[in-house]
Protein backbone atom coordinates (compact mmCIF):
# COMPACT_ATOMS: atom_id res chain seq x y z
CA UNK A 1 0.00 0.00 0.00
CA UNK A 2 0.86 3.98 -0.44
CA UNK A 3 2.96 4.91 2.21
CA UNK A 4 0.52 7.88 4.19
CA UNK A 5 -2.41 7.33 1.37
CA UNK A 6 -4.69 6.23 4.65
CA UNK A 7 -3.30 9.77 6.47
CA UNK A 8 -4.06 11.92 3.42
CA UNK A 9 -7.02 10.30 2.68
CA UNK A 10 -8.62 11.08 6.10
CA UNK A 11 -7.54 14.26 6.28
CA UNK A 12 -9.16 14.99 2.83
CA UNK A 13 -12.14 13.64 3.78
CA UNK A 14 -11.92 15.33 7.17
CA UNK A 15 -11.15 18.94 5.25
CA UNK A 16 -14.27 18.60 2.43
CA UNK A 17 -16.62 17.28 5.64
CA UNK A 18 -15.54 20.47 7.41
CA UNK A 19 -16.25 22.58 4.12
CA UNK A 20 -19.71 21.40 3.73
CA UNK A 21 -20.76 21.75 6.91
CA UNK A 22 -19.93 25.47 6.53
CA UNK A 23 -22.25 25.27 3.80
CA UNK A 24 -25.25 26.31 6.22
CA UNK A 25 -28.46 27.91 5.80
CA UNK A 26 -28.83 28.87 9.22
CA UNK A 27 -26.58 29.06 11.46
CA UNK A 28 -28.90 29.05 14.34
CA UNK A 29 -29.71 25.44 14.18
CA UNK A 30 -26.78 23.33 15.53
CA UNK A 31 -25.09 20.57 13.26
CA UNK A 32 -26.29 17.95 16.23
CA UNK A 33 -29.89 19.14 15.38
CA UNK A 34 -29.13 18.39 11.25
CA UNK A 35 -27.79 15.44 12.10
CA UNK A 36 -30.85 14.40 14.01
CA UNK A 37 -33.07 16.08 11.38
CA UNK A 38 -31.36 14.32 9.05
CA UNK A 39 -31.94 11.12 10.69
CA UNK A 40 -35.58 11.81 10.60
CA UNK A 41 -35.47 12.06 7.11
CA UNK A 42 -33.96 9.23 6.67
CA UNK A 43 -35.48 6.34 8.57
CA UNK A 44 -38.95 7.61 9.54
CA UNK A 45 -40.36 8.27 12.65
CA UNK A 46 -38.55 7.59 15.51
CA UNK A 47 -38.92 6.69 19.29
CA UNK A 48 -36.34 10.12 21.21
CA UNK A 49 -34.46 6.72 22.67
CA UNK A 50 -34.35 5.14 18.83
CA UNK A 51 -32.99 8.57 17.53
CA UNK A 52 -30.80 8.75 20.43
CA UNK A 53 -29.48 5.40 19.49
CA UNK A 54 -28.83 6.33 16.37
CA UNK A 55 -27.07 9.81 16.85
CA UNK A 56 -24.68 8.08 19.12
CA UNK A 57 -26.16 10.55 22.10
CA UNK A 58 -27.94 9.60 25.92
CA UNK A 59 -31.47 10.22 25.69
CA UNK A 60 -31.65 13.70 28.14
CA UNK A 61 -29.77 14.75 25.26
CA UNK A 62 -31.87 14.35 22.55
CA UNK A 63 -34.52 15.20 24.47
CA UNK A 64 -33.05 18.62 24.55
CA UNK A 65 -32.42 18.31 20.77
CA UNK A 66 -35.97 17.31 19.97
CA UNK A 67 -37.29 20.33 22.15
CA UNK A 68 -35.13 22.67 19.57
CA UNK A 69 -36.47 21.73 16.52
CA UNK A 70 -40.05 21.33 17.49
CA UNK A 71 -39.91 24.44 19.09
CA UNK A 72 -37.94 25.40 15.13
CA UNK A 73 -41.32 23.29 13.63
CA UNK A 74 -38.92 21.17 12.47
CA UNK A 75 -40.74 17.99 13.90
CA UNK A 76 -43.82 16.87 15.88
CA UNK A 77 -44.23 14.34 18.48
CA UNK A 78 -47.07 12.26 18.87
CA UNK A 79 -48.11 9.91 21.35
CA UNK A 80 -46.57 6.17 20.49
CA UNK A 81 -49.60 4.05 19.76
CA UNK A 82 -48.94 1.09 21.98
CA UNK A 83 -47.22 2.77 24.41
CA UNK A 84 -48.71 5.70 26.64
CA UNK A 85 -45.31 6.26 28.09
CA UNK A 86 -43.40 7.35 24.27
CA UNK A 87 -43.80 9.72 21.89
CA UNK A 88 -43.11 9.51 18.15
CA UNK A 89 -41.11 11.94 16.24
CA UNK A 90 -41.95 12.68 13.28
CA UNK A 91 -39.72 15.31 10.97
CA UNK A 92 -42.55 18.61 9.65
CA UNK A 93 -43.27 19.67 6.43
CA UNK A 94 -41.01 22.72 7.53
CA UNK A 95 -38.05 20.07 8.44
CA UNK A 96 -38.35 18.37 5.27
CA UNK A 97 -37.68 22.05 3.33
CA UNK A 98 -35.33 22.94 5.89
CA UNK A 99 -33.46 19.65 5.16
CA UNK A 100 -33.50 20.45 1.41
CA UNK A 101 -32.37 23.49 1.81
CA UNK A 102 -29.38 22.42 3.49
CA UNK A 103 -28.69 19.91 0.96
CA UNK A 104 -28.87 22.10 -1.82
CA UNK A 105 -26.89 24.43 -0.26
CA UNK A 106 -23.74 21.83 -0.10
CA UNK A 107 -24.43 20.66 -3.18
CA UNK A 108 -24.60 24.20 -4.91
CA UNK A 109 -20.88 24.77 -3.62
CA UNK A 110 -19.20 21.26 -4.08
CA UNK A 111 -21.03 21.93 -8.00
CA UNK A 112 -18.63 24.84 -7.94
CA UNK A 113 -15.58 23.49 -7.12
CA UNK A 114 -16.45 20.42 -9.51
CA UNK A 115 -16.91 22.75 -11.98
CA UNK A 116 -13.50 24.20 -11.41
CA UNK A 117 -11.71 20.94 -12.37
CA UNK A 118 -10.68 19.34 -15.43
CA UNK A 119 -13.25 16.28 -16.81
CA UNK A 120 -10.51 13.91 -16.45
CA UNK A 121 -10.21 14.75 -12.54
CA UNK A 122 -14.08 14.72 -12.58
CA UNK A 123 -13.62 11.31 -13.93
CA UNK A 124 -11.58 10.22 -11.27
CA UNK A 125 -13.32 11.74 -8.61
CA UNK A 126 -16.42 9.63 -9.82
CA UNK A 127 -14.56 6.20 -9.28
CA UNK A 128 -13.46 7.14 -5.76
CA UNK A 129 -16.95 8.32 -4.66
CA UNK A 130 -17.87 4.82 -5.59
CA UNK A 131 -14.77 3.41 -3.92
CA UNK A 132 -15.04 5.37 -0.82
CA UNK A 133 -18.48 4.52 -0.45
CA UNK A 134 -17.98 1.19 -0.89
CA UNK A 135 -15.34 1.39 2.00
CA UNK A 136 -17.78 3.13 4.56
CA UNK A 137 -20.72 0.30 3.55
CA UNK A 138 -17.80 -1.99 5.74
Amino acid sequence: MESGLASRLRLAVVRLNRRLRAQRTNAAVSLTQISALSTLYKCGPLTPGELAAKEGVQPPSMTRVIAALEELGFVTRRPHPTDGRQAIVTISEAGLEFHAAEIQAREVWLDKRLAELRQDEREILARAAEIIDRMAGQ
